[in-house]
């Protein structure tokens, strides 16, 4: 288990601006020390996830003004459950043990925060979501 460990944080991104103090909550320190790297490490793969998604659900995204393609980033993050537990399984297949453990402690909330980061991220990339960028299924 020490080299699992030891790999799994070897290959995290660095992330400056994520910056971590004694006076934060221990979510916080866990969102800016575990989720937001890990976040940066699968974004490629969140990305490729989400248009895929888009895909199934007969490309309405790309038809949809950019306000309501900030909802429907939202409402399928928030409400489709097989999505938000796929995204999960991604970020927490990447804990490690201890990591885990302290998830396990306190999941409701560290879900929450992991969603929001999710949700963010896939905003902030919204222009890889454009019709042209859909792969041809």
């Amino acid at each position: 288990m020490i080299n699992r460990t030891e790999d799994l944080l070897k290959i995290r991104p660095g992330i400056s601006s994520a910056r971590i103090y004694d006076t934060m909550s221990s979510e916080e320190r866990f969102q800016n020390g575990t989720l937001r790297p890990l976040l940066k490490l699968q974004n490629d793969l969140i990305i490729a996830v989400f248009k895929n998604y888009i895909g199934k659900h007969k490309n309405v995204f790309y038809d949809i003004s950019l306000p309501k393609q900030l909802d429907y980033i939202e409402n399928a993050i928030n409400k489709d459950m097989k999505l938000r537990n796929s995204i999960k399984g991604m970020i927490i297949g990447q804990f490690t043990i201890e990591e885990y453990t302290v998830y396990t402690e306190n999941s409701s909330a560290l879900n929450k925060r992991m969603m929001n980061l999710v949700k963010e991220r896939l905003v902030s990339h919204i222009q890889l979501f454009r019709p042209e960028m859909a792969p041809v299924l």
